[in-house]
């Protein structure tokens, strides 16, 4: 059964169904389910978990790819990247979430809505939110992450805000050539234009990235792209 979105949208729903009719989270979670076509909400979790988009992204990054992850506001791109963290951290991989847009709590926050706790993971994940965030501040905290850590970063058109940073374009190639020398998986967050909105396209494309400053988006090995609760991956450079 096809789920009308991913299911940590559908939490997201049930949570501001709960707010705006003032009822306990879980019978929230089975009207949810009940809508999708599942008894309760732990039949929908149980048979969809496999389906889940954090799962099917992850199993297709590789060790030394950067990634660029795409949409528009309110697509779920910080979630789906925070999923991608859980996936890697429950495989016994290390992850890294470097943030220029929220704050540590705010991480916390979206940590729970996938029912997981910061303070769970220990020294296995690493959440950084300092203004100081570019390529090279993120390249020197991780001087010691070992091959497969994932690093997500929030977001793409951030990471040259500052006048001492380098040219975007700059930064995503030193990002590169960390990834593939060290063999890590770096995730990029991105924005997509608004005339995507206008568009009529399924999914956003490479020509709807918002580009402030110039960048080859070739440099990035594959890109996903977020619309409507669906995502679509493909190979760029």
């Amino acid at each position: 059964m096809r789920l009308s979105a991913p299911i940590y949208i559908l939490k997201q729903q049930a949570k501001a169904l709960a707010r705006s009719e003032r009822i306990p989270l879980h019978l929230a979670l089975d009207r949810i389910a009940n809508r999708e076509g599942f008894r309760v909400w732990s039949h929908l979790a149980a048979r969809c978990r496999e389906d889940d988009p954090s799962s099917v992204l992850f199993t297709q990054l590789n060790p030394g790819s950067l990634v660029l992850l795409a949409g528009r506001p309110g697509q779920g791109k910080t979630l789906l990247g925070i999923g991608l963290i859980i996936e890697a951290l429950s495989r016994g991989q290390r992850a890294a979430f470097f943030t220029l847009e929220l704050t540590v709590a705010d991480v916390a926050r979206r940590l729970r809505s996938f029912d997981r706790e910061w303070d769970e993971f220990g020294d296995e994940l690493v959440v950084d939110a300092s203004d100081r965030i570019d390529a090279g501040y993120i390249v020197s905290q991780l001087t010691s992450a070992p091959p497969n850590t994932l690093v997500v970063i929030d977001y793409l058109q951030l990471l040259d805000q500052r006048r001492e940073s380098p040219a975007l374009a700059e930064q995503v190639a030193i990002l590169k050539r960390f990834a593939e020398d060290r063999r890590l998986i770096i995730v990029c967050l991105s924005q997509v234009d608004r005339h995507y909105d206008l568009a009529g396209k399924p999914y956003p494309d490479l020509s709807d990235v918002r580009m402030p400053n110039p960048l080859d988006l070739t440099l990035f090995d594959k890109a996903c792209f977020l619309n409507q609760g669906r995502m679509q991956v493909a190979s760029v450079g």
